[in-house]
């Protein structure tokens, strides 16, 4: 048995509390990647 879990795959918790919690970690990590490939462009001048 593995503890790695597949991107399709979940493991629910059963209160809301840690439901919610969960969700916000899967939305985070790939809005920090998408930051992480947008340029900080500046004026010149």
């Amino acid at each position: 048995m593995t503890c790695l879990r597949l991107p399709g795959q979940s493991l629910m918790a059963r209160d809301v509390e840690r439901q919610t919690a969960g969700l916000q970690v899967r939305i985070a990590v790939p809005n920090r990647d998408t930051a992480l490939g947008i340029p900080v462009t500046a004026a010149v001048g």
